[in-house]
């Protein structure tokens, strides 16, 4: 069993796939969006927030006790998550698009970088902080300009408006799950990128493909918490210097750092490398250059 803590391993099963592959899926967790500097939910408690309880910023129940508050949380939220930028990780995976008959990117992330990067269609699970949606109908709609109420009104019924995104306690939006869903139970290849794949049920699509057949390449720096089965292969990177928004933890970039021992390269250096694609059995490789086919080496 590899050890992720010092390189990065790779097991050859993931490119050799990818090299076949007509239909990808790729479901990326908070680990991608590392590198960009935005960090979690709790970890965005800070400063004049840290004394909210997460329940009083994201659940209905909180927004009705206090809606201003909770809508200028999300404002300063939305303004510390405009000001970060996409990352190779992001950009590998518009890359791979462009080299996959078909790719159907799933994410949880909410900050909306997968289409900064260039990604066209992206089914968001948890939604997207950029979007506002109204409190009493649902639907996704935009205050009137020069709204100068906290929270604006829906220009339609006047209710408070919210932030587009899903907070504890509600579903995920079905038609984005079950399209996530018929995409894992009908692909070639299912790649797990930045997430420990602990929270249902957005953790259940990876072994959804795998029970289909299909290869899972599970992409993070640790396989704690991962499933192990015939179709399921890692790819771990190592846990080494710290990268931006790591704050002194070694956290998880599924595509870049090559040069810090970042497994954000997962992706992204496959291009850089594709001469190295055939290896033996989890090859391992110096961090500063970590690198997975995930860009279709050549045969």
């Amino acid at each position: 069993m590899p050890d992720s803590r010092d390189a990065a391993w790779i097991d050859p099963v993931i490119p050799a796939a990818l090299r076949e592959a007509e239909h990808v899926v790729v479901l990326t967790g908070a680990g991608i969006s590392a590198e960009s500097g935005i960090p979690t939910f709790r970890e965005a408690l800070t400063g004049l927030w840290e004394t909210y309880d997460p329940e009083e910023l994201a659940t209905p129940e909180g927004f009705a006790r206090q809606p201003q508050v909770v809508w200028d949380w999300y404002v300063s939220r939305r303004a510390a998550i405009q000001r970060a930028q996409p990352n190779a990780g992001h950009r590998a995976l518009v890359a791979l698009a462009a080299r996959v008959p078909r790719v159907t990117l799933v994410t949880q992330n909410i900050d909306g970088l997968h289409q900064r990067a260039g990604s066209e269609r992206v089914i968001e699970l948890h939604g997207n902080i950029h979007r506002s949606k109204c409190s009493r109908e649902g639907i996704v709609i935009e205050p009137l300009p020069g709204a100068v109420e906290r929270p604006p009104p829906c220009p339609q019924c006047g209710a408070p408006l919210r932030p587009d995104v899903v907070w504890f306690g509600e579903i995920l939006p079905l038609d984005a799950l079950d399209e996530a869903e018929a995409a894992a139970a009908h692909c070639d290849v299912f790649l797990s990128v930045g997430t420990s794949n602990l929270v249902v049920p957005a953790a259940s699509l990876p072994w959804i493909a795998a029970a289909r057949g299909a290869v899972v390449g599970i992409v993070n720096t640790t396989d704690e918490g991962q499933r192990r089965g015939e179709n399921i292969h890692l790819a771990l990177g190592g846990r080494g210097a710290a990268g931006p928004g790591r704050r002194g933890v070694a956290r998880w970039s599924v595509l870049s750092h090559v040069c810090a021992g970042s497994p954000t390269n997962v992706v992204a250096t496959l291009a850089m490398m594709e001469s190295r694609c055939k290896t033996s059995p989890f090859q391992r490789m110096p961090s500063a250059t970590f690198a997975l086919g995930f860009l279709r080496c050549p045969p």
